[in-house]
């Protein structure tokens, strides 16, 4: 596992991680390296929290993709102070987006520890589910969010046009977070108009992502989220390696300086936003 930062000198929280594929409650496959690799670390969901907060980062949202992990997440999040939990079908699983599971997802999103409905969304990228399905499951989680209340966090990978297309037709939520955000500056200006936090993760770190930073400069300081995606998408210089939420503090300082903020400035703008988009910690 790569050495610990730094630390902040405030708070800030992970928006977005996958205690249940750091723990090993999802085996990972043999195609899968960085999950076997953090699965190899033995982590416990006690000592990845007390890790986080050795250096800032003090709450952890952690994020279901299917009901197994969305039951696992939330009841991580009702046993752990300061842990919360996301539920729902991701669109590579939009498949399995029957009405008795999305009952079930919505059930799980009514408990006070869940504080988002997602990861949900469109993902392009790969060909894993049906468009239709995915649109199809999409729309079915933007009303689960409307009806409970809840944050719609989104999974958008190569789909941005459509992602933003569904929310306009759908009705988005009051709350909608664009999930390891990885559209460019134009994309961020509408995500702005529209009063949807956009999350930040590692990649707006490495050397080829520039537009990402592009993308950070033009997102309004009021609507930054940062996260991890662990144990995916490890901020430099920890690339090829298991990411962790104790990473979160170089993801921080690399926005900062991007928005011209002291990085304690941040922190602090990030930790007002979460209580913005999840509720009250």
């Amino acid at each position: 596992m790569p050495a610990a930062p730094e630390p902040l000198t405030g708070e800030v929280f992970d928006s977005h991680c996958h205690l249940d594929i750091m723990v090993g409650n999802r085996q990972a496959s043999s195609g899968d390296p960085v999950a076997q690799a953090a699965q190899a670390a033995e982590a416990s969901v006690e000592r990845i929290v007390e890790e986080a907060r050795a250096v800032g980062v003090t709450r952890l949202i952690t994020v279901g993709y299917d009901l197994a992990s969305s039951r696992w997440n939330a009841d991580v999040a009702r046993l752990h102070r300061d842990v919360y939990a996301g539920v729902a079908i991701h669109p590579n699983e939009a498949h399995a987006a029957t009405p008795e599971v999305l009952a079930e997802i919505e059930e799980l999103a009514g408990e006070p520890q869940v504080r988002a409905v997602g990861e949900t969304g469109l993902d392009y990228y790969r060909d894993w589910a049906a468009k239709d399905d995915q649109h199809a499951s999409f729309r079915a989680h933007i009303e689960i969010a409307k009806r409970t209340g809840k944050a719609l966090v989104i999974h958008d990978r190569e789909a941005h046009d459509d992602v933003l297309r569904v929310l306009a037709e759908a009705g988005a939520p009051d709350v909608v977070v664009f999930h390891s955000y990885s559209g460019d500056a134009e994309m961020a200006g509408k995500c702005a108009e529209a009063g949807y936090f956009m999350s930040f993760s590692g990649p707006v770190t490495y050397k080829n992502a520039g537009y990402l930073r592009e993308a950070a400069a033009v997102a309004p300081a009021e609507l930054i989220l940062v996260e991890t995606d662990a144990p995916y998408l490890p901020p430099v210089p920890h690339r090829g390696k298991p990411n962790a939420p104790y990473l979160i503090p170089l993801i921080v300082r690399c926005l900062a300086e991007v928005k011209g903020m002291e990085a304690d400035e941040l922190a602090a703008a990030v930790s007002a936003n979460g209580e913005a988009a999840f509720g009250k910690w």
